[in-house]
This record gives C-alpha cells, sequence and structure tokens, in this order.
C-alpha cells in the first residue's frame, strides 16, 4: 500500500469530548484526493432555503421519529434482553441492531450543530446499553448473542453480522467527528478488532452477504489511523466474488458474489447491497490509488447509470429480490426503487467525485436528492415510502408493505427511515470541496460556505438561491489574500446559463466538466450572478426503454415532476389523459415566482375503447375524446393528500 501523507493518529478516549470534535468531513481521504471535502461545519444552510427547511424537518421530526421507534419496534429491548433488563422475545428482523445504528449515526451528524437534551440522553443510555451487551472480545450483535444455538458468522449469507457491525463503526466516527464524543469508538474500535482477527490475513476467506462493512472499517481507518482497518477492507474487497454464496437459491448475484470486483461490468443483483459494495470499492481505492479498481468502478458506473436508472435517480426494477433488471428495464409501475438504493447511489457518487473531480457524478447526486430521495418523506418527516414507484394506478390495492399507497411511519424491515435521517443530517458536507486550486460548490444551496483558499486564508461563500425551485443565483465572496478560484457546477439539464461577475459578463457554457471557474482576485471581494433558466422540458426516455415508448416526462430545473388524480378533474382516470409534447403545462398563475409547486396545462382524455382488455386501436372513438386541464406537481410531494392514483410518464398525443 502507498500512502501519500501520514495517517492520523486517534487515541480512544472513554469520555465524551464535545470540543475535541475533528469535524473532518464525509468520506475525507487520508491519501490526498482529486477533490477534498470540507469539514462538518463549514456549510450552514440559511433556515429558509429548501436544504435548510429539509435538515431542520429532519431534526425536529424525522431523527425523534426513529428513536421513538426504536423503542416501540423492540430494537432497544432486544439488546436490554441480554443484560436482563426486559423480558421481551427478540422482535424485527434479525439485522434489527442495525436501525439503532443508524440513528445514532443520524445523531452523530446532527451533533456538530448541538443537540437537545432528550436527544443526548437517548445516546447516552444507548451508548451505554451496547457496552454493557459487548462482550469481553468485542462481539457484539443482539440476535445471534440471544439466540441459542446460532454461532457467530455461522451463516454470513444471511447473518448480516458484519453489516451490522459496519453501521456500528459509521455511527461511532459521526459522533466522534460531530462532537468529539468517542465513547461508542472505544467500542467499535474493539469489534473492529475482532473483525481483523476473524477475518484478516491468515483468518478465514469470507465476507458478509450484504455488503457494507467495507465503507465503514475504511472510515474507521480515517479516524483513527490504525493500518489493519483499511487492510482489512482491501481484503474484503479482494476476496469478494468467489461464489462462496453461489448454491443459494437467490443466486450469488444477489449477495454480489457472482464475479470479482474488477471483472463485474454490469450493475446486477440487489441493488442496494451493489451501491454499497461500490462505495466501499471506491472507498480502498482513495486510500490506496489502486487506479484497477477506480477503472472497474467507472465500468461499473456506466452500467448502472446510463442504463438502469430511473429519470428520479432511483435504482432496483424488480421486486423480486429488489433488484436491478435487464439495461433499460426500468418499468413505472413495477418499480422497486428503493429508499435505500437511492441514498447508496448518492453516497457512491460522493466517492467517485472526489475520486475523479468530474461534475457527472454531482449531476446524478443532485438528481437522486431531490427526487428519488426526496419523495421518500412525508411533508411531517414522520411517514416514509420503502419503495417508490413512478406510476400507482386507479384502483391499486396499497394494503401490503411492500408496495402500499401512502407512506408508513415505520416498517418490519425499517432500514429506510433511519437511513434517510443520517443522510439529511450530514447533508451539509456534500455541498462543497476544495482542492489546491480553490472551491468547487457541486449542489446549490441557499446558505454560507467557509473554507480555506489554497494560500490558508479562510474565505466565506455566501448563496443567495431558492434553489431548486429557482434558478437565479448570488453569490458574494470575500476577500483572499491571494487570488484563488471558484468553480461551479452548471447543471445538464440548463440549456442556456450565463453568468456575471462584478457586474461583467462571463464567458458560459461551463467546460466539458460540466462546471464555470471564476478567478477570484487577491484582496478583493467578489460578486456572482449565475443564471439558470428553468422552462419546463419534456424528457424522452431512451427509445429502448419499451415501458414508456409515447410517454414523455415533465420536468423544470432539477425537479421532476407528476400528475396526481387529485389534482384532475373526478371524472378523467390518469391512465386515459394524454398530452401534446409541443404545448407543455406551465407554472400555475399566481404563484410565487420562487416556488412552483404547480405545473398547469391542458391535456386530452380518451375514454373509450373497444370492450375487453384488448382491441383494435383503429376503433377507438375519437369524438369521445375531450379536452381537460392537467396539473403537475413535484414528484417527491405526491401521496401527502391521502391514498392518490399517480404517474410520472404521460402518453403523448
Amino acid at each position: 500500500m502507498t500512502h501519500t501523507q501520514t495517517p492520523p493518529s486517534s487515541t480512544p478516549t472513554t469520555e465524551p469530548s464535545p470540543t475535541g470534535a475533528s469535524l473532518r468531513g464525509l468520506a475525507a481521504p487520508v491519501r490526498q484526493p482529486r477533490l477534498i471535502p470540507l469539514l462538518l461545519d463549514a456549510v450552514t444552510f440559511e433556515p429558509g432555503g429548501h436544504l435548510g427547511e429539509w435538515q431542520q424537518l429532519n431534526r425536529d421530526a424525522t431523527i425523534p421519529h426513529c428513536i421513538e421507534n426504536l423503542e416501540s419496534s423492540g430494537v432497544l429491548d432486544n439488546l436490554r434482553r441480554l443484560v436482563g433488563s426486559s423480558d421481551q422475545t427478540f422482535r424485527g428482523l434479525w439485522f434489527a441492531d442495525s436501525d439503532l445504528h443508524k440513528t445514532l449515526e443520524a445523531v452523530g451528524w446532527e451533533s456538530a450543530r448541538g443537540l437537545a437534551p432528550g436527544v443526548a440522553h437517548f445516546v447516552d443510555d444507548a451508548v451505554t446499553l451496547l457496552a454493557s451487551v459487548q462482550e469481553d472480545d468485542g462481539y457484539l450483535d443482539s440476535w445471534v448473542q440471544g439466540s441459542p444455538g446460532q454461532a457467530r458468522w455461522d451463516d454470513l449469507r444471511f447473518s448480516h453480522e458484519m453489516y451490522c457491525a459496519g453501521h456500528l463503526i459509521q455511527a461511532a466516527v459521526a459522533l466522534s467527528r460531530g462532537c468529539g464524543d468517542r465513547r461508542l469508538l472505544v467500542i467499535a474500535r474493539k469489534l473492529a478488532d475482532l473483525l481483523v482477527a476473524e477475518f484478516g490475513e491468515g483468518a478465514r476467506d469470507m465476507y458478509d452477504g450484504h455488503p457494507e462493512v467495507e465503507t465503514a472499517l475504511v472510515e474507521l481507518y480515517r479516524e483513527t489511523g490504525h493500518a489493519p482497518y483499511l487492510e482489512l477492507a482491501q481484503r474484503q474487497v479482494e476476496l469478494r466474488g468467489r461464489g462462496l454464496f453461489s448454491g443459494e437459491r437467490f443466486g450469488a448475484q444477489y449477495f454480489q458474489d457472482h464475479a470479482p470486483v474488477r471483472e463485474a461490468t454490469e450493475a446486477i443483483g440487489h441493488a442496494v447491497r451493489q451501491l454499497y459494495l461500490a462505495a466501499g470499492v471506491t472507498d480502498v481505492y482513495l486510500e490506496t490509488g489502486d487506479e484497477s479498481l477506480l477503472e472497474a468502478m467507472k465500468c461499473l458506473w456506466d452500467s448502472a447509470f446510463t442504463t438502469k436508472t430511473y429519470i428520479t435517480g432511483a435504482h432496483g426494477s424488480r421486486h423480486r429480490d429488489e433488484a436491478y433488471g435487464d439495461p433499460y428495464e426500468l418499468p413505472p409501475d413495477r418499480a422497486y426503487a428503493e429508499t435505500c438504493a437511492a441514498i447508496a447511489a448518492f453516497q457512491w457518487n460522493w466517492r467517485m467525485l472526489l475520486a475523479t473531480g468530474e461534475g457527472q457524478y454531482a449531476e446524478e447526486m443532485e438528481r437522486a436528492l431531490y427526487n428519488g430521495i426526496a419523495v421518500s418523506t412525508s411533508c411531517s418527516g414522520r411517514q416514509f415510502f420503502y419503495s417508490n414507484p413512478l406510476q400507482l394506478r386507479t384502483g391499486h390495492d396499497g394494503t401490503s408493505e411492500d408496495a402500499p399507497s401512502e407512506r408508513l411511519g415505520w416498517y418490519s424491515c425499517a432500514c429506510c427511515p433511519p437511513n434517510l435521517a443520517r443522510l439529511i443530517a450530514s447533508l451539509q458536507g456534500y455541498v462543497a470541496t476544495s482542492n489546491s486550486q480553490g472551491v468547487q460548490l457541486h449542489l446549490l444551496a441557499a446558505g454560507t460556505v467557509r473554507a480555506n483558499a489554497p494560500d490558508g486564508s479562510t474565505v466565506t461563500i455566501t448563496v443567495e438561491t431558492e434553489y431548486p425551485w429557482d434558478g437565479t443565483c448570488r453569490l458574494e465572496v470575500s476577500a483572499a489574500v491571494s487570488s484563488w478560484e471558484l468553480a461551479m457546477r452548471v447543471p445538464a439539464w440548463c440549456s442556456e446559463p450565463s453568468a456575471k461577475v462584478n457586474g461583467s459578463p462571463l464567458r458560459v457554457p461551463a467546460g466539458p466538466d460540466g462546471y464555470v471557474r471564476v478567478e477570484c482576485a487577491a484582496g478583493e471581494a467578489t460578486v456572482i450572478s449565475l443564471d439558470l433558466p428553468m422552462p419546463v422540458r419534456a424528457v424522452s426516455a431512451h427509445p429502448r426503454v419499451d415501458a414508456v415508448r409515447g410517454c414523455i416526462a415533465l420536468a423544470r430545473g432539477p425537479l421532476v415532476y407528476c400528475l396526481e388524480q387529485v389534482d384532475q378533474p373526478d371524472d378523467d382516470l390518469l391512465e386515459d389523459i394524454r398530452i401534446d409534447p409541443a404545448s407543455l403545462p406551465q407554472p400555475a398563475p399566481g404563484m410565487s415566482p420562487g416556488v412552483v409547486t404547480q405545473l398547469v396545462g391542458e391535456g386530452r382524455v380518451f375514454a373509450t375503447w373497444p370492450s375487453g382488455l384488448y382491441g383494435d386501436p383503429r376503433q377507438e372513438d375519437a369524438a369521445a375524446t375531450h379536452k381537460t386541464t392537467i396539473t403537475a406537481i413535484p414528484y417527491f410531494r405526491w401521496a401527502n393528500r391521502g391514498s392518490n392514483a399517480m404517474r410520472v410518464w404521460i402518453p403523448t398525443i
């Protein structure tokens, strides 16, 4: 292994140290990447801005909701029973510990902004409980520990033992970075040391059926500087794909065990497992510099994002095995599109962005964030989708937890709500980066960015915008001692961007990497006006996506829009509505220019068809068609007004 700088050292303590937080950024590599994450407190969202409001909702509603459900679902009692403080039998799925760990991670990232007393008490109680359950050699898994006859590591196909350990490690890193509380880090290191002893070089050649521990081990290495954690992560990556699980009825692809990572050229199998593994492999590349891993990830990315990603940034077209389908197999009504898969894709793209500096990865982060991730949470912050279809038919049976008509408060497999909580709590960490040239803005959001210019002096960038509703952005940049470069991503959806620097026009469009670059002169403040016009766009799918051939989707800025039955005339069912691509709906009259939550226009209803399921389309009675007014809303806001039919892809006239 080759490192370009000395790994950080860390001596874990057993007491919290609120002033001792490292505030290191998200997936911040030790080895110098192309782009460097900013510190956790470097970006502050404007409270009234879109991302600021979302993060506050997460703090006020989603995180407390997760904590409440850890109690009511039995997750905490599963641990308490091991120390005699609960007489409950095990409840939930065998990997339910991970729900606690992800919630603790969310609290850890949130702690960089301070915690409410009740949440702080939750951390104290949870860490104390985990410490009391952990065995002397570091082992910690409530399902295995509380199941007579269940041996450790005996069934890594399904046991999720290393998966749960990974989420515990990531929670410990978040608390350490967010507020300097290293108590959970002590627990995590004991567990990680056991993993090294059990699965390190010269030990068992085995890996978990659900990838996750790989990226967690790399993060623990970054936090502690302890090389064996990185070496184990690298070994897990190198072992993967030996076909150890190939005899299972789910198949080797489900477990990401069908091929070594350098030979797996197609995104395949269980979507979340695929994306978590890809993030872990990219993390290993970032610390080792093994270019063969990066090339493999670029190839895999091309498969996932050019042939298997929904317009909303969602992944996974098959309910069976929660899996990717064939290339261009993207049915809107049968989309599984698991929330956790969109989150995993967001996290993988972040790592690819750090590794390459290429704007296509930030593009996909934005697409997923505002659509495939945002749709999963209700306006209350307390109900969630697990799967996220792009069409819900009239008469849909939404009684199944697998495909409900409305968001639910919790799930028997509750991976998504705490996963959302941890992402949104850390969202500011994904906005910007720096390097030897200057600072790069990847996600446009109202707020303040504080970063170091290449000369080490601090610069402040204040962003005023109503993005994603409006494309007008004003940036005030403080003076620095020497010249430096500010790079701003110009979204690919914008066809006519323009910009001014201190009142003078700046040449736009951006360069081939998707960024427009501004030279900020030494000793001078800079004011930048960036205008990204947001006309309503008709988006067509690749012609090989048979399921939506002859349809268009409506988009404005980064947002995908949809039709919801509640907004249409009662007798005009969504299945009968068509649209003219030459006459698109426009922002509703009288709506605030900064927040466009409705598009209104004309459509036609084709309400007749020969009797039965099949007939001759030439017999369609054109005289029976009529005009109708159609209303489209942002996709992420559907299903907040009761159970309704919905569709993103609309047939054309």
